[in-house]
């Protein structure tokens, strides 16, 4: 792909669209009097992905389609990796007995610090790409790690106690026992955290990990810092209410790890063979990404339909 020419003015406006939706969500959720609903979380997805999507229309018609399907396909991939993320975040709330109104605010504070993560971790990403010819050997060696760690499952596990981040804030921190709301910290004679705070250190530290497998496969899709950090931000920033539809519905689809996992380890692959002078063409790397993602939905739909009418069957 030519050398993509960005505007300043398009940068302005992808901001000026995303961030006002930011704060709208956040106020909505500050001042909402209950619990988010199904139906609630549904309208902000919804919402999101509208955004995500017409971002890519806007992509096309002033790039063209091609570069557009590169957009598509990390948007896509990054946005898939996050739906298993978000069982880790699960795990950390249950493990912290976190309260249900104060789980909102823990997630706004943690997808706004990995926007700004993400943006560093593509920018150092691909400096090192550029700079260092090798660290394709070792990019490539990370999501073929990763790939085979989601095989076995490993992305839903949550080693809280063993987390150095959460053990070090538990021994230099002034904690209290309960929590306070949605507070961070409160006063009485002297500053001290609440709980929250080793909530907020556990979800930081995951994304962490999480970008280690999500970086390296958006810039394995495209090299562009653009498409790489839109397609991550445009993923990231609906995180919260994708996260409350699924605790709430609790449904998911049961073989999009496997695809996930197809994927990194091809993605892997395509690094390794890009350090040896061996490219995979952008339409075969597309085809693999979208159509991996779709036997693995298309699987899980057949499996949750099997599942169901067996179930009605023995209720019969």
């Amino acid at each position: 792909m030519a050398v993509l020419e960005v505007e300043p003015l398009i940068w302005i406006a992808y901001h000026f669209v995303v961030i006002p939706l930011i704060l709208v969500d956040l106020i909505a959720g500050i001042k909402r009097g209950h619990a988010i609903t199904a139906k609630e979380a549904a309208r902000w997805v919804v919402l999101w992905i509208a955004v995500g999507i017409a971002f890519g229309v806007f992509i096309s018609l002033r790039f063209g389609s091609d570069v557009a399907a590169l957009y598509f396909a990390a948007y896509t991939l990054e946005y898939t990796l996050s739906v298993d993320n978000l069982f880790v975040f699960a795990i950390i709330f249950m493990y912290f007995a976190v309260p249900p109104r104060a789980q909102p605010v823990v997630l706004y504070v943690g997808i706004i610090s990995a926007i700004v993560m993400r943006a560093t971790f593509i920018g150092v990403g691909l400096w090192l790409l550029q700079t260092f010819y090798w660290m394709e050997f070792i990019f490539g060696a990370v999501l073929l790690y990763s790939g085979v760690r989601l095989w076995r499952g490993g992305a839903e596990k949550a080693e809280l106690k063993d987390n150095p981040i959460v053990r070090l804030a538990k021994k230099v921190l002034p904690l209290t026992d309960q929590y306070h709301g949605s507070k961070f910290v409160v006063k009485g004679s002297k500053l001290v955290f609440t709980p929250l705070i080793l909530v907020l250190l556990a979800i930081e530290s995951s994304d962490i990990m999480f970008a280690f497998d999500s970086v390296p496969a958006a810039l394995a899709i495209t090299n562009n810092f653009f498409l790489a950090y839109t397609s991550n931000v445009s993923a990231v920033v609906g995180l919260r209410s994708l996260y409350f539809l699924i605790s709430i519905t609790m449904f998911k689809f049961k073989y999009i790890g496997k695809g996930l996992s197809f994927i990194l380890a091809f993605l892997g692959a395509k690094f390794f063979l890009s350090a040896v002078h061996i490219e995979i063409p952008i339409a075969l790397s597309l085809a693999v990404v979208f159509g991996a993602l779709a036997v693995a939905v298309g699987a899980s739909i057949l499996r949750l339909r099997l599942e169901s009418s067996t179930a009605g069957s023995e209720t019969h």
